[in-house]
């Protein structure tokens, strides 16, 4: 499907956002009228984007994954979870399919007010939420990779 011209000013200008705050691109796709694509900043942190040509804004996102096993350990943890992510201003998914648990953080932003400021102080409250929360899981390693 050929990208409307909205949809190529839209990832056009919030590509250079990213670039403009330090941040390099990995697997972009688009398909129909979705596109997505993963980002990572010097420091080695690293979270998705996706811009919908039917939503008014840019979505940025970072999933955590877990075994089946750990459903007690999340539910133990998931009141905290939640006001963090509340704290930050943070949109969250609990979704368990047959084979892990996976728990989604987003941030929202809309076009109209999309600037190098925003931005920045948008992705600076992402990245400490997902901080808090990784630190609240102490999951360790690769815990920046999405």
């Amino acid at each position: 499907m050929k990208k409307s011209k909205l949809m190529q000013e839209r990832i056009r200008r919030v590509k250079l956002l990213f670039k403009e705050l330090g941040f390099n691109f990995f697997n972009s796709e688009i398909q129909g009228t979705l596109f997505t694509t993963g980002f990572e900043n010097k420091e080695g942190f690293q979270a998705e984007l996706s811009i919908d040509r039917k939503c008014r804004f840019l979505e940025i996102s970072f999933t955590f994954f877990f075994p089946l096993e750990m459903a007690e350990f999340l539910k133990l943890r998931l009141e905290e979870m939640l006001k963090l992510c509340y704290e930050y201003g943070c949109y969250v998914i609990l979704a368990d399919n047959e084979q892990e648990l996976s728990f989604s953080v987003f941030s929202k932003i809309y076009y109209f007010g999309l600037n190098y400021y925003s931005l920045k102080e948008t992705i600076k409250d992402f990245q400490s939420c997902v901080s808090s929360l990784t630190e609240l899981l102490k999951i360790t390693g690769d815990a920046n990779k999405k």
